[in-house]
């Protein structure tokens, strides 16, 4: 499999399908925020109905995996993710 980026954007969209599908509501009724710390690494917050949901990294690299394989078509339990945080692409993710 060759070396992909995931931008931020696509995986905010990804984290929206999947908390969508968990939430049983619409991807656009799903708010997300993408977060690093420097002692805790990734994770993100979703927002359905005003309820707050934390999500964390295993959560983001599920749902990059439900990204892969039904918006790339493309094995998804072939793929290593690795998430990096960029200074001019904010946080993106490596597919190999």
């Amino acid at each position: 499999m060759e070396k992909l980026i995931i931008s931020e954007q696509d995986i905010i969209n990804s984290l929206c399908v999947y908390t969508a599908r968990k939430k049983q509501v619409r991807p656009e009724e799903v708010e997300v925020e993408l977060l690093y710390d420097d002692d805790y690494g990734f994770s993100a917050e979703s927002w359905v109905d005003g309820r707050k949901q934390i999500l964390i990294l295993a959560n983001i690299i599920e749902a990059l995996r439900l990204w892969i394989d039904e918006f790339l078509n493309m094995d998804p339990f072939a793929a290593a993710i690795e998430l990096k945080l960029d200074d001019e692409l904010g946080i993106i993710a490596y597919i190999s």
